[in-house]
């Protein structure tokens, strides 16, 4: 029996030098005990890494364009736990991007829950937008030869018009005084169709063209329905601006 047992850990090479001599003078081996495997990639979590997954995750949520960024209102404690692998998973969320944002969710130790936790954020959304160099009058055409980019937290100038948007298509709706941001209820499409101008409609019907002189009696940017008169019958008509002073009927 004993012969056969000093053969199997032999085989195996669990046999220290130890072991050998006790073997060898008829005495029961002593089996080493096993180490438990130590994970060396194991590591704390911290609110750096809070804040940045959390920040990446309601980017992508809300589909924010811009520098989002968001503080910890109040101090934040860390799970007292290593891990290999952690995870944030937001369980509810805010129904918008607001400058204060209340989170609950959830934080994964290698795929198990290590804490649920409430946290209040502030937030922020920077992105350039326009503000008016010198003051801006009603009516008049966008141009950007008459204002500045300058970077402004879209949280709180919720209504700030963004450097993306902005051309020759659109006009100022009223007076913008200088060193002010411009919104989006200072601007709006410029009308290609005004009331009481004179347009040309043109009316189509198969390969049938007519084409004909008529009054707006609205304003209409390109694409809108307006109502045309009918200078000769004097009959109201519906049709699509499709160009300046342009409306086209289709029967």
């Amino acid at each position: 029996m004993m012969t056969r047992l000093f053969r199997i850990l032999l085989a195996v090479g669990t046999l220290s030098a130890f072991a050998l001599r006790a073997a060898a003078d008829g005495a029961a081996p002593a089996i080493p005990a096993l180490a438990a495997p130590s994970d060396a990639n194991a590591t704390a979590f911290t609110s750096d890494q809070l804040l940045s997954a959390l920040t990446h995750d309601l980017a992508s949520h809300y589909r924010l364009e811009g520098d989002f960024r968001l503080e910890l209102v109040r101090p934040w404690t860390p799970p007292d736990r290593t891990a290999a692998a952690w995870d944030v998973v937001v369980t509810e969320y805010p129904a918008t991007p607001t400058e204060t944002l209340y989170l609950r969710c959830s934080l994964l130790a290698d795929g198990a829950v290590a804490s649920d936790v409430t946290l209040t954020l502030r937030a922020s959304l920077w992105r350039d937008a326009w503000f008016a160099r010198e003051p801006l009058v009603s009516g008049a055409t966008f141009d950007r030869q008459l204002l500045d980019l300058r970077r402004v937290d879209c949280l709180r100038e919720r209504n700030a018009l963004p450097a993306t948007v902005g051309d020759d298509s659109f006009i100022f709706t009223r007076q913008v005084p200088a060193d002010r941001v411009v919104t989006w209820q200072d601007v709006a499409r410029r009308p290609l169709v005004r009331k009481g101008d004179v347009v040309d409609v043109v009316a189509s019907e198969g390969g049938l063209l007519v084409t004909m002189k008529a009054q707006a009696t609205e304003n209409g940017i390109r694409g809108d329905m307006v109502t045309v008169r009918n200078m000769e019958t004097r009959k109201d008509i519906s049709g699509l601006v499709v160009a300046e002073d342009r409306v086209e009927v289709r029967f």
